[in-house]
């Protein structure tokens, strides 16, 4: 039997080879062998010449080297201190999606009824709904698979989440018969000719549609769900947004153009501006 080194070699090679990171290729190959090894961090550096046995030890590396993330591959990711089931065809939650619930949470009082349009893996919702108290929290997706991964989700972290079908380009108010005080989303907003930049981890695995944008309409998304707002949001009730950093200043001419106020932009950790808030105000309508 392989040594718990032997594995962790042959992992942190396969991921070594396309992202070329150390940082990174380390992390994945840690991930894998205390998820699937069934040891921790520290059993690894105590005794790495102890055997280990992985399940299809040589798929993962297979599935590796095909670039899948590396969240598919163990079936789940960690989100807000939360372990949420992912796979193909439900966008991988990222951290900067973590600051923008941290920034809705911080800012809505108890008791609210807020609204999460493309839901995904459900993790805006969930976390939303665990962080404000009292709190109403409905969520929406048009892929049946995406709901039926975020229902799953929110089953272990807050059942209360009603969870529909529907499209963020569609009249909302239609299937979500109340008032909100809080909108919220991460809808798609990549521009389609940046796609070529971007790691074959995302591009050939996670789905395109809660990706990428036309690149004559990169706001349609951001635009409807606004437009959306004005029907159903109470006065000086909010929008957030998960943005483009390209698209901060678009994004805060459209909002102002669709009638709202205190629009505000904040930065990730990185420094680049990724999160929006409006607010809706009776001249709004």
């Amino acid at each position: 039997m392989a040594s718990r080194r032997e594995i962790y070699g042959l992992l942190y090679d396969a991921a070594h080879e396309l992202y070329n990171d150390d940082c990174e290729a380390r992390s994945i190959a840690e991930l894998i062998i205390t998820e699937c090894g069934g040891i921790t961090r520290n059993d690894l550096l105590v005794e790495p010449s102890a055997p280990l046995h992985i399940d299809n030890l040589d798929a993962i590396i297979a599935d590796l080297r095909a670039w899948r993330p590396v969240q598919y591959i163990i079936g789940h990711t960690t989100f807000d201190d939360m372990t949420l089931n992912v796979s193909e065809g439900v966008l991988v939650p990222r951290p900067e999606t973590e600051e923008l619930v941290r920034w809705v949470a911080a800012e809505t009082p108890c008791n609210a009824t807020i609204l999460d349009v493309g839901t995904g893996s459900g993790c805006i919702a969930i976390a939303l709904a665990r962080r404000i108290a009292g709190s109403r929290v409905w969520a929406i997706d048009k892929s049946p698979a995406a709901l039926m991964q975020a229902r799953y989700n929110a089953e272990r972290y807050a059942p209360e989440v009603k969870f529909i079908e529907g499209d963020a380009l569609s009249d909302l108010s239609t299937v979500v018969p109340t008032k909100l005080d809080v909108i919220v989303s991460n809808p798609p907003y990549i521009p389609t000719s940046d796609r070529v930049a971007m790691r074959p981890n995302v591009t050939l695995h996670e789905p395109s549609e809660a990706l990428f944008v036309p690149d004559d309409d990169p706001l349609i998304f951001y635009r409807s769900i606004a437009r959306n707002g004005r029907k159903m949001l109470t006065n000086g009730g909010k929008l957030y947004f998960e943005i483009y950093e390209t698209l901060a200043d678009d994004m805060s001419a459209m909002l102002r153009a669709e009638g709202y106020t205190d629009v505000t932009l904040r930065h990730d950790f990185l420094d680049k501006p990724r999160m929006i808030c409006a607010t809706m105000s009776s001249t709004v309508r």
